[in-house]
């Protein structure tokens, strides 16, 4: 695993540490791997829905629609097709 430093004001810093303490991470570095997944798995997602809209579909937008796009970028991502 590699390791990177990044400077925080101390407000940041403080929000970090009381996300690690109430939200249960055992560490801050913790904590910035979850987030950083996050938006990974949301800019996958954003990526998804960019490409259906270019392709003509019968199928409408609702909450299956989005509910299978979501378990798409799940599979994806642990088939390893998602890196």
């Amino acid at each position: 695993m590699s390791t990177m430093n990044i400077s925080l004001p101390e407000t940041l810093k403080s929000f970090v540490d009381e996300q690690v303490t109430e939200r249960g991470y055992g560490t801050s570095s913790e904590y910035v791997r979850d987030l950083i997944r996050k938006d990974q798995d949301r800019q996958k997602l954003r990526g998804m829905l960019l490409s259906a809209t270019t392709r003509e579909s019968s199928r409408p937008a609702d909450e299956a629609y989005f509910d299978s796009l979501r378990q798409r970028v799940r599979r994806a991502e642990k088939s390893g097709n998602g890196k």
